[in-house]
């Protein structure tokens, strides 16, 4: 953010010699530091704030910014160094609406013109202008993009600044290698004029082949989301999902568990999630800390559907630079580990804890490896199989270890690096068989069951060795999505898993 600022003032600047011999009768003259420091500590107010170049931006949205910065200055005792430090944070504040271009902002302070008949005062009275430039309004957009275990090609067009608020709406339709066609549109706006805190809504419909299980998963629905970012740089995310899902395009081979869930569901969903990321760079992190929950409940109580469930994922990361003795500070030697946990608990339907349950869905359960998750293993690789299908888990713990190192006449700055890696994964089902009320082996679980069912998966993670390989690999940090390609070796495999001994790509921006 450029900013330029000029001072009024006969003796701002004067010629100073370092060499010159300090004659006993002529007083003390302040340094260019000292004039500095009384200059900042000079009382000053705020008689306007004019801000150009908005020519499509409404005047409330201006005022949520620049308002308080004019009534804190108003304040006894505020000082032209204050004035400066809010007029900086209200400018950054304005930057991150996403409406202005970064290079064009521009500060300008002068003294405000002073009425004759005026009493004397010693408070600056300060007029500020402050130039923007708005960002295009409509963009158009198409190229190619990088998600977990997928690749997609898409198209996007983006209104910025539709009603003079900051709103945005945006437009996108994709098609993948997973993701056979996705659509969405996107309303986005500030509440009360905070760039912090954001509404939006989207309404979505999608096709994805799940060829680990046999089926498409087509998706139509809408979700309302309310983000906010905390002054300590965390950000959380609560959001309402509204989904009607079809579990369809069955192969010939698909199994017996697959089958048995194909069809339609409704999912009523409230989730909130919440990131701290700490990380020096979120591609390749030498240094720093990543933690995040996902906190999902879905068809208890007034959100109805058909699925009834509490879901949480936990996922805590961290690297640590190694000093290397005799090279540089910064060797690029970086030793990092990951742990993730993730349970999901049925409920009844409706507003009672102790009623009837059914068991998890496939569309809604844990799935575990890939060269994304828990590398050695194909995706879905690791916990429950029926035949070949991977039909997924209630509860679930993986984690990872790893060391990586700069290539010869690379250097600490490269964004290749090689990678020593171990990694390990258990994914467990709850056992779904309940009891009727005629005393008859079912589906329906009751509370106790459920309770019963929930506390022996979580035990059974810890009961034997989990699903384990190790391998070495090439990493690339781009700025848009990380690329792997590893050599693994499973060590530890349970009957049923899949896993992947040999080369293995991975493309994406989430790693364990």
């Amino acid at each position: 953010m450029a900013a330029s600022l000029g001072f009024g003032g006969n003796n701002a600047i004067d010629k100073f010699n370092a060499n010159a011999t300090p004659d006993a009768a002529a007083p003390a003259y302040p340094g260019p530091t000292q004039m500095l420091n009384d200059h900042v500590l000079t009382p000053a107010s705020i008689s306007s704030i004019q801000v150009h170049g908005a020519t499509n931006t409404r005047r409330s949205l201006l005022d949520h910014v620049f308002k308080p910065v004019v009534e804190d200055a108003a304040a006894p005792g505020t000082t032209l160094g204050q004035v400066l430090d809010r007029v900086g944070v209200a400018t950054k504040k304005l930057a991150r609406f996403d409406i202005f271009k970064e290079e064009g902002f521009g500060v300008f302070l002068s003294e405000a013109p002073r009425s004759p008949s005026a009493p004397p005062t010693d408070i600056t009275d300060l007029d500020i202008s402050i130039r923007v430039k708005e960002k295009s309004r409509l963009v158009f957009s198409a190229g190619t993009d990088f998600g977990n275990a997928e690749g997609s090609a898409y198209t996007n067009a983006v209104a910025r600044n539709i009603f003079g608020g900051a709103e945005t709406l945006s437009v996108n339709a994709s098609t993948g290698t997973r993701t056979r066609s996705a659509y969405n549109a996107t309303f986005s706006t500030p509440i009360n004029g905070n760039p912090d805190l954001r509404l939006s809504v989207e309404a979505l419909r999608s096709a994805t082949q799940k060829p680990w299980a046999s089926h498409e998963e087509h998706l139509t629905g809408a979700n309302l989301r309310l983000a906010w970012l905390t002054e300590h740089g965390d950000t959380h995310a609560l959001a309402y999902s509204g989904i009607w899902r079809q579990l369809t395009g069955l192969s010939a081979t698909a199994s017996p568990t697959v089958r048995a869930e194909a069809g339609d569901s409704f999912k009523s969903s409230l989730t909130h999630t919440f990131t701290r990321d700490r990380r020096d760079n979120p591609m390749l992190p030498q240094s720093g800390y990543l933690f995040r929950s996902i906190s999902e409940l879905a068809g208890w109580g007034p959100l109805t559907g058909d699925v009834s469930f509490a879901k949480t994922e936990v996922e805590a990361s961290g690297a640590l630079p190694v000093t290397i003795p005799g090279l540089a500070a910064k060797s690029g030697v970086s030793l990092g580990a990951g742990l993730r946990l993730g349970v999901l608990y049925p409920l009844p339907l409706g507003y009672s804890l102790v009623g009837a349950a059914q068991p998890s869905r496939i569309n809604d359960r844990f799935q575990l490896g890939g060269p994304n998750d828990v590398r050695g293993f194909k995706t879905g690789g690791l916990g429950p199989h029926d035949g070949a299908d991977a039909v997924g888990g209630d509860v679930f713990a993986a984690g990872s270890v790893n060391a990586l190192l700069p290539l010869p006449r690379t250097g600490p700055d490269s964004p290749l690096r090689l990678q020593l890696f171990a990694n390990a994964g258990r994914l467990v089902a709850l056992n779904s068989k309940g009891t009727n009320k005629e005393g008859k082996e079912g589906l329906a679980m009751d509370s106790a069951a459920v309770f019963k069912g929930v506390k022996s998966a979580v035990g059974e993670l810890t009961n034997q060795l989990p699903s384990l390989a190790a391998g070495v690999g090439l990493v690339y940090a781009h700025p848009v999505a990380r690329f792997e390609l590893n050599f693994s070796l499973p060590l530890v495999q349970r009957r049923g898993e899949e896993g992947r001994k040999g080369l293995q790509v991975g493309v994406g921006i989430n790693f364990l």
